[in-house]
């Protein structure tokens, strides 16, 4: 089964995205944490079933900082949560999509995480997202 899990937002400022989302959304973000591993600052909104996550860069080499200097502020991706990452990444493999990387690296919010590349998607960022137990 795939669901949406969530809808990832670059941002230039954490602090001042979560001031602006905390009014537009009547309530703060349930969390925040550092991603070493993806050179980013994120917090998360619980709305309904699905989640916001912010993303601000913590390096001028980091993907968001990269897309933010290319695109500026937005819409950066939207994940799915998958149960079995690594057949789902060779399911599609086999339906001929791109993967960013060839092993799930740990993301946010406690998941495995991967890219599709954008060229095979609609121009739209993919990220697979499977739950660490």
């Amino acid at each position: 089964m795939i669901q949406i899990e969530h809808l990832g937002i670059a941002v230039k400022n954490l602090e001042q995205s979560n001031e602006l989302f905390t009014k537009l959304l009547g309530k703060p973000p349930y969390k925040t944490e550092h991603v070493a591993s993806q050179n980013v600052s994120t917090s998360f909104f619980m709305i309904a079933d699905s989640k916001i996550e912010l993303l601000e860069a913590t390096s001028m080499d980091s993907p968001i900082a990269k897309f933010i200097e290319k695109k500026g502020e937005g819409i950066h991706h939207i994940a799915f949560l998958v149960s079995d990452i690594y057949a789902e990444m060779k399911r599609l493999q086999s339906e001929g999509f791109n993967l960013l990387s060839q092993e799930p690296t740990l993301g946010a919010d406690n998941k495995l995480i991967c890219f599709l590349h954008p060229k095979n998607t609609n121009g739209v960022l993919i990220e697979l997202c499977q739950e660490i137990v």
